[in-house]
């Protein structure tokens, strides 16, 4: 997802997404003969064993991190309260953002991985711009969501990559985290499940919070691409299958 920032050819999904932002921030003001304002901000959350952290707030040497409420506004769509945003304005602003929540996030070792994460993240960009038309302020607004789901311990359907606990030698803890990662991904299978049957009634967004933060990311007239990480290895023919098959079900 990062590759090499530092190099064009070799950078990853997320680099080329902020530079695409701030690039067409530019163009658009070299081209229009419009005064338009910008502002971008910027929030990393991480959702741990079901729980939601912020990922941008300083954390104090072992202190614990403080948890997050997911709310539901009055137009029923969820949002997390007291959720810290950063207001940026260059790549390297954003870059920074995100590594400094990086830093924050639960990982572990396993066999199979030296930094599995534990924990989804959600790294979310929100554009806005302001423009003056015949005497009137007209503003638009946009928000990107780059979602990274955690590391699986059990062979189960996994977007990232699956990994099985026999594999990662994960027990104890990180055997427990596996099974709440693995029952929110389950979660976000039905939910797309759901959207892509026309007869479906119901879609299960609050069964997760995972679900439930993705909500206006899903449905509607939103754009979602999903990308799965394979391994080219015999080894990993299970994993690499169970992975296919969950990605399979976005369509």
């Amino acid at each position: 997802m990062m590759g090499d920032p530092s190099t064009a050819s070799e950078r990853g999904i997320i680099p080329n997404c902020f530079a695409h932002i701030f690039g067409a921030i530019e163009e658009n003001r070299q081209e229009s003969d419009k005064e338009t304002k910008y502002l971008v901000q910027c929030s990393y959350l991480e959702i741990y064993k079901e729980d939601v952290f912020d990922l941008l707030t300083e954390r104090k040497r072992g202190a614990p991190a403080q948890k997050l409420d997911v709310r539901e506004d009055a137009n029923r769509n969820f949002y997390v309260k007291d959720l810290k945003w950063v207001m940026v304005n260059s790549i390297e602003e954003m870059e920074k953002a995100m590594n400094f929540g990086n830093n924050n996030r639960k990982t572990a070792a396993t066999k199979m991985n030296a930094r599995s994460s534990r924990s989804h993240s959600i790294f979310q960009v929100y554009l806005e711009t302001a423009t003056t038309q015949d005497g009137q302020q007209v503003i638009k607004a946009g928000k990107l969501n780059l979602v990274d789901l955690a590391e699986v311990a059990l062979l189960l359907p996994r977007v990232k990559g699956s990994e099985r606990s026999s594999k990662t030698g994960a027990q104890g803890e990180t055997l427990k985290e596996g099974i709440l990662i693995n029952k929110s991904l389950m979660t976000l299978g039905n939910v797309i499940t759901a959207l892509c049957d026309s007869k479906a009634k119901h879609i299960p967004y609050r069964d997760s919070n995972l679900t439930r933060l993705l909500q206006d990311s899903l449905g509607g007239n939103t754009k979602t691409v999903m990308i799965a990480a394979l391994s080219p290895a015999n080894y990993n023919f299970d994993e690499t299958m169970s992975t296919l098959r969950y990605a399979n079900r976005a369509k």
